[in-house]
């Protein structure tokens, strides 16, 4: 059978669709591996889908976001192709992408397929491992391994969106930028990297990798504007390495861009962000009897996360000099302190010289405090003042200025438990320490140990509240022990001041019970006991070859014991008085008087068991009787810790009075619903005793004492006052006759005093936000919680003080603000004595300090009084500070007193470049 021979038609069509597919085909191999090998995405995918490398990417919609990673997938038939490669034992190459890409643009994002490069349009942004960059124009070359950002130049606004490059926790804010995906590096043009506390701006930077910069010609710089900087340290070349240093070669200080021969011929500036050790720069001056000196220079050690240490000095060329110290440790939710110890040799004159003294003085500080949820039923503080009572009239450090007035230091260092239960218990080891620098009189307390029981109520109903006599019964026990020393400056902490302490202990046991009566009365009845333990007593002789009267002590332990009863009743009388009528609205509403009136009745008995008459040594006519009558008797514990116990019977009743007055008065809120309550008098209390079983004087002086606070509770009045009933006679003494019998007045005044204290500023003054640092120094000196007796002159240390608020200020004043801050603090005292008829002001001043911010960049303030009894102006400071954007200027004058000098300071607010600063001070002569 012969085949037929197929039609030339059917055949030409069959052959060219064969040969279309086969084209086809082949195409459709060789794109996808020639894609597959740029690794680029063929498909749109939606709005954030991870797409392989592998595909291409030819878009224009708006808001997409790409991911793209290793993936290889076939995008003929969208299933995973398996690799020939995977069994190779030659590892394959690292592909060009390391990590996922993350971008975005607003506009659009299109891909070149000729030049390999992506264009990203419009607030673009690309995520690349740490790195991410932002910028209205992106270019993406594939071929070079470069990503390329820079800004939109808008007709209008100007070049704007510029980039800002991210990588890790450093941002650079270039004009635009080259980055070699590959190699890590870059070139940035016109930057602006945030170093620190500054910024450093340059033309052109090379980012070798992550952790290196170099910059050519750049600035560095603290100002706040960037665009026209009042400062800045022109760096010719330099390394940067971000968080660490910031090394450069030739660099001085430009200002307003006019140099200054202010500079270095290389630099070292710091950049962690943590404590680092570094010398501290000192503060150079001259003294008219000292000479030249330096001060406050020294070493920083940071030791630690929690401890550092901050050795200090200060040295004069006629050869005096100080050392301090200071330490702060704090560990959160532990405890936190500081310590200063601080010491300086003091020379005066030239040796060979008649008025050539040398001497020394010293201090030390201590402040810790434990946070209340480190041990709830235990705590540890402390508070050290103590040192010689010269050191701060005598200082010649500038820090100490502001305590250069104070007459007392006060130390306290205790350690308290509570031993939770049924009863409770608590423990106390305290030490304290008492100095008057003008007497140089020193107490001190080695230590105070003192424990207690909580009160048990041997008769009250397991449930329910107590009541009746008998159910309120209740006792409980206490113990104090102490070590006590007297001593003074020359004898401190020499053998002879612990010979001369004086040792006791006492227990206490009260007991006591509270009732009503007649409703609305309160009685207390209470007894008590008590025992001294001492390990000292004394014995008094009279020696007839010497013909004196002498003191022996005794060694040993002895002890007395004591009890006495007490009563007391007392109630709370309300007054109130009304002034409102009906249909009339009247600025004072109402008025309420509180009373609280007490009496109370006492009884000590006499323990003149304790009491001995005092010894004879040698007998030559003169008898015991004659001894007894001269000198009377003694009781061995008249120097021990707790007293004495009474020799002589007392039945005394006191009655006291306490008042307060309170008014209700029209508000000056016209939306107020509730009258405003104010108070008229905080108190007013009146006390006094009689004792039935004295011989005479049986009625002890009056004694009132009350307080108020005026205007707003910025004015505060205390007055008091002591009113004596019996008169005097010739020689001023006080005699058993009552002052009304004696042609007077029922009482005669014998003493009152009156302190006022106001504060007052604008509604919108910060106070005294400006001298915070110097005020704390005042406290930690000892000193007064406010400026009126001067601030410390410490300038360099209080640089960057108040920027915070300084900042704000400015944000919210951009324009000229008419307000002129504000602030006024007065303080008024005044003692009058009368006892002995001297009728005289024992004492009288007004102290008053203030602040006015004269413009948004000047303030003045200052502190001063005037002693109206001697007619004379008290220790003066003069304050005057401007601000100087990146900088600040002090300049601090003392007019007059010993200590008149004038401080003048100039310096970068920076703490990083706080050592860029001059100093200029003329201190007083100090007069040992």
């Amino acid at each position: 059978m012969a085949f037929q021979k197929p039609s030339h038609t059917f055949t030409k069509i069959h052959l060219k669709a064969l040969r279309t597919n086969t084209i086809k085909i082949l195409f459709t191999l060789s794109f996808t591996v020639f894609i597959n090998m740029l690794g680029f995405a063929q498909d749109i995918p939606k709005k954030g889908k991870t797409i392989p490398k592998s595909e291409t990417v030819d878009q224009t919609k708006k808001d997409t976001t790409l991911v793209v990673n290793d993936s290889l997938i076939n995008p003929v038939i969208n299933q995973k192709v398996q690799d020939s490669t995977q069994n190779d034992s030659i590892p394959p190459k690292k592909g060009f992408l390391e990590n996922n890409i993350v971008y975005h643009a607003q506009d659009y994002t299109t891909f070149d397929r000729k030049a390999h490069k992506m264009y990203l349009y419009n607030d673009a942004k690309i995520d690349y491992g740490d790195m991410n960059i932002t910028a209205g124009n992106i270019v993406i070359d594939y071929t070079k391994n470069t990503v390329y950002a820079k800004g939109i130049l808008d007709s209008i606004e100007g070049y704007t969106q510029k980039p800002v490059f991210t990588q890790g926790s450093n941002v650079v804010e270039p004009d635009s930028i080259i980055f070699n995906t590959k190699t890590k590096k870059a070139l940035i043009f016109n930057s602006q990297t945030a170093q620190g506390e500054g910024t450093v701006i340059a033309n052109v930077t090379k980012k070798e990798n992550d952790s290196v910069y170099f910059i050519k010609n750049a600035k560095y710089t603290t100002a706040q504007n960037l665009e026209d900087p009042e400062y800045y340290i022109k760096l010719r070349k330099g390394k940067v390495v971000p968080g660490k240093k910031i090394v450069t070669g030739l660099a001085n200080i430009f200002i307003y861009d006019v140099p200054t021969p202010v500079g270095l011929p290389f630099g070292f500036f710091p950049q962690s962000e943590k404590h680092t050790s570094g010398i501290i720069i000192p503060s150079f001056g001259e003294q008219n009897d000292r000479g030249y000196f330096l001060q406050n220079g020294g070493y920083y050690f940071a030791i630690n996360d929690y401890f550092d240490l901050s050795v200090l000095g200060d040295y004069y060329t006629n050869g005096s000099y100080g050392l301090r110290t200071q330490s702060t440790y704090r560990k959160r939710y532990k405890f936190s302190g500081n310590v200063a110890l601080r010491y300086e040799s003091l020379i005066s004159s030239e040796r060979g010289f008649p008025d050539y003294s040398k001497s020394t003085i010293y201090n030390i500080q201590w402040s810790h405090s434990q946070d209340a949820k480190a041990s709830p039923n235990s705590r540890f503080s402390a508070s050290v003042n103590l040192g010689s009572s010269t050191y701060y009239r005598n200082s010649l450090n500038q820090i100490n200025t502001g305590a250069f007035l104070n007459n007392t230091l006060s130390s306290s260092v205790s350690y308290s438990k509570t031993f939770m239960g049924e009863p409770q218990v608590n423990f106390s080891v305290t030490a304290t320490h008492s100095q008057n620098t003008n007497t140089q009189q020193i107490n001190m307390t080695l230590p105070t140990l003192q424990a207690s029981m909580s009160r048990i109520y041997p008769f009250a109903p397991k449930n329910g509240s107590k009541k009746g006599v008998f159910e309120n019964i209740n006792f409980q026990y206490n113990l104090r022990a102490e070590n006590r020393i007297q001593t003074t400056d020359d004898l401190f902490f020499t053998k002879a001041m612990f010979d001369d302490a004086k040792t006791g202990m006492q227990h206490s046991i009260p007991l006591t019970t509270n009732f009503k009566v007649f409703k609305y009365f309160s009685l207390s009845a209470s007894t008590n006991y008590q025992e001294v333990w001492t390990l000292k007593t004394i014995k008094k002789y009279y020696d007839e070859v010497s013909r004196q009267f002498s003191t022996e002590s005794v060694n040993g332990f002895d002890s007395f014991r004591t009890y006495n009863f007490s009563t007391s009743i007392g109630t709370t009388v309300y007054g109130m008085f009304n002034f409102e009528k009906e249909g009339k609205d009247r600025k004072i509403k109402a008025i309420r008087h509180i009373m609280r009136p007490s009496i109370s009745y006492n009884i000590n008995p006499a323990f003149d068991t304790y009491y001995d008459s005092v010894e004879i040594i040698s007998a030559d006519g003169q008898t015991r009787e004659d001894i007894d009558r001269l000198y009377g008797d003694y009781t061995r514990f008249e120097q021990g810790v707790f007293g004495t116990p009474s020799k002589s019977f007392s039945s005394s009743m006191g009655i006291s009075l306490s008042n307060n007055i309170e008014a209700k008065v029209r508000d000056r809120d016209s939306t107020a619903t509730e009258p405003k309550k104010i108070k008229l008098l905080n108190n007013l209390n009146f006390s006094t005793s009689y004792n039935f079983a004295g011989d005479s004087l049986k009625l002890s002086p009056v004694r009132m004492s009350g307080g108020t606070t005026l205007l707003n509770n910025k004015l505060n009045v205390n007055f008091g006052a002591t009113l004596d009933p019996y008169a005097l006679d010739s020689d001023n003494n006080r005699i058993n006759t009552l002052n009304v019998k004696n042609g007077g007045s029922i009482f005669r005044l014998t003493g009152a005093n009156l302190n006022a204290s106001w504060s007052f500023s604008s509604k919108d003054n910060k106070g005294n936000d400006r001298n915070k640092s110097g005020i704390e120094q005042n406290l930690r000196n000892g000193g007064r919680a406010d400026d009126l007796l001067g601030v410390s002159e410490d300038f360099a240390r209080r640089q960057n003080e108040g920027e915070d608020d300084k900042e704000k200020e400015n944000a919210e004043s951009e324009l000229y603000n008419y307000k002129v801050p504000w602030s006024i603090r007065l303080a008024y005292a005044v003692n009058y004595s009368n006892s002995r008829r001297q009728n005289e002001i024992s004492s009288h001043s007004l102290m008053f300090s203030g602040d006015i911010q004269l413009s948004d960049k000047w303030s003045v303030g200052g502190s001063s009084g005037y002693d109206l009894k001697n007619a004379g102006f008290t220790f003066t400071q003069l304050r005057f500070e401007r601000d100087l954007l990146s900088w600040r200027m002090n300049f601090s004058w003392v007019p007059f007193s010993s200590r008149s000098s004038w401080n003048f300071f100039i310096g970068i607010k920076s703490s990083m470049l706080k050592d860029l600063k001059y100093e200029q001070r003329k201190q007083p002569d100090i007069q040992l």
